[in-house]
């Protein structure tokens, strides 16, 4: 199932975290009934808990899965860049995330400052490969194109981003 990633490009995703790629798997991210789509806007208070992520393709494939924000902890100074939020292996097709194996806890979107994007890539399994994908040493400057080139996944084959931003603070009359 191949679906356009011009979004992702025009976003900077592609450039940023990820090389151009041929979508060919479907994932969908779903907060709540809320459908993620690329560039929309999601209040960090929605994304509090994991989402639902939905992947289709045959049931013998493995998937991995990572979230970044590659805007930490500012986009005008993405010293962070990229911050990992979850990851997670092994689900297979036709699955849910929930299926895999979770390597990093998920964590919530909680932008400090400006607009940040918030990246879900998916990646296909290695067959061959019998490493075992592991956490990484830290949460901040994790590189996307690294990991994926440490466990031999190759280009992604899925990708869908939003955007999100700090919401204000209730105050309390006195």
């Amino acid at each position: 199932m191949a679906s356009s990633v011009e979004p992702l490009a025009l976003g900077r995703v592609i450039g940023d975290v990820i090389d151009m790629f041929v979508s060919l798997v479907g994932m969908y991210v779903y907060y709540g009934p809320r459908r993620v789509s690329n560039g929309c806007n999601i209040n960090p208070s929605t994304a509090v808990n994991p989402p639902n992520i939905q992947i289709t393709g045959d049931p013998d494939d493995f998937y991995t899965l990572v979230m970044v924000d590659p805007d930490a902890p500012s986009p005008s100074a993405p010293t962070h860049r990229e911050w990992v939020h979850w990851m997670v292996a092994d689900i297979p097709g036709g699955s849910t995330a929930s299926r895999g194996k979770e390597v990093l806890q998920y964590m919530a979107p909680e932008p400090p400052v400006g607009i940040h994007r918030f990246v879900f890539i998916l990646f296909s399994q290695n067959k061959t490969s019998d490493i075992p994908v592991m956490p990484p040493p830290a949460r901040h400057n994790f590189r996307t194109r690294d990991f994926a080139s440490q466990y031999g996944f190759g280009l992604p084959v899925a990708g869908v981003y939003f955007n999100a931003r700090k919401e204000p603070t209730k105050k309390k009359r006195r």
